[in-house]
């Protein structure tokens, strides 16, 4: 099936024997013992299924495994390693998983920081413990670009595994899994709902492995799982992907484009500008480049929150991939540890009417 068929059909299991077109929410939290039962609702679920198999169709692996929060998919990937490992993340990763690693895992993993836009740099960071390499990309907020081939070259050399948070590309725009990548991880409260109302998280492997098999025993172990009914609406949302992306993508640019030609910004973020550091490398391994552009005003954090505060359209929250546009100071949000720049903001670029949103922006800046 080609992306846009999956995304419909991919995660619609039915057994139901009225034959429904969609597929039934099985709230039941046990199951008769019969030969395959899924016994238990933290174990198994008929929409947590099908929900995992449309996330491994997607993203081109092998299994997939499904959790309460994007975050509670990251740290199950750390728990199943083994204490004294070392890995390798970017200096500019996600505040929220980057804060479980300094502190969830302080005294029982170690971790080492760069830029990754530099291979040199990740390169340098082995060492003779180190089991993963963590790339993200792009990056959230500044939309760093890394070369997955390279990076996934380097640690296959190394014997090392390597991790992709795929959030802001999806598999509409990219698949980690093609260029070298051992597991994909995605918060699904972000593109796949769609609609800013749903909490999710997704691992997918490219081998049914034995540390994939650890990353499961975390899964039900722990029991971070999400409920059925956000797996059924997680299904529902993702029908829609595909085109949703294609808007949000095209709406990015543009603002991209008019923001790069406004007096009164400093800086623009966004992979598919020719200017952007990263733009030939997210340009070989991306079909598009997503829907979140950063930017700097001429100002410092003020400035910025004035800017925010005048948007009619643009809502002042965290959080991006809803059909509404989002946006914050994003030095604001990641607290006095922050290394992104506090005149900087990240805007996830809604698929409301362009004109209106280019007029929105045009009236806040002036």
């Amino acid at each position: 099936m080609k992306l846009e068929t999956l995304a419909i059909h991919g995660g619609n299991i039915v057994s139901d024997s009225e034959k429904p077109v969609v597929q039934p929410i099985t709230l039941s939290t046990t199951f008769i013992h019969q030969p395959e039962s899924m016994i238990y609702a933290r174990a198994n679920n008929p929409n947590r299924h099908a929900l995992e198999q449309l996330f491994a169709g997607l993203e081109k692996g092998a299994d997939a495994a499904a959790f309460s929060s994007g975050n509670a998919a990251g740290v199950s990937v750390f728990q199943a390693l083994e204490p004294g490992s070392h890995l390798i993340a970017p200096d500019d990763m996600y505040h929220g998983l980057k804060n479980a690693i300094l502190s969830i895992f302080k005294g029982v993993l170690e971790a080492t920081f760069v830029d990754m836009t530099n291979l040199e740099n990740v390169e340098k960071a082995f060492q003779s413990n180190t089991k993963l390499v963590w790339v993200e990309t792009p990056s959230n907020p500044l939309l760093k670009i890394t070369d997955i081939r390279a990076v996934a070259k380097l640690a296959k050399a190394k014997g090392a595994m390597v991790a992709c948070d795929n959030t802001f590309a999806t598999p509409v725009f990219q698949n980690p899994i093609d260029l070298g990548v051992d597991i994909v991880m995605h918060s699904s409260t972000k593109y796949f709902g769609g609609h800013s109302d749903i909490l999710g998280g997704a691992l997918i492997t490219k081998e049914a492995d034995e540390f994939w098999a650890k990353v499961k025993n975390v899964q039900i172990g722990g029991g971070a799982v999400p409920s059925p009914m956000d797996c059924y609406y997680l299904c529902r949302s993702i029908k829609t992907l595909p085109y949703r992306m294609k808007g949000h993508a095209e709406h990015a640019m543009v603002l991209a484009n008019f923001l790069s030609n406004h007096s009164a910004v400093e800086k623009v973020y966004y992979p598919g500008l020719k200017a952007h550091q990263g733009h030939e490398i997210a340009a070989s391994q991306m079909t598009g480049f997503g829907g979140v552009v950063s930017f700097q005003v001429k100002g410092g954090a003020e400035v910025a929150d004035r800017v925010i505060s005048k948007l009619m359209y643009f809502t002042n929250a965290t959080s991006l991939g809803g059909v509404e546009s989002l946006i914050e100071r994003r030095a604001a949000s990641e607290g006095p540890d922050t290394l992104t720049p506090q005149n900087l903001i990240r805007v996830s670029v809604g698929l409301e009417h362009l004109d209106d949103l280019l007029e929105d922006m045009e009236n806040a800046l002036a």
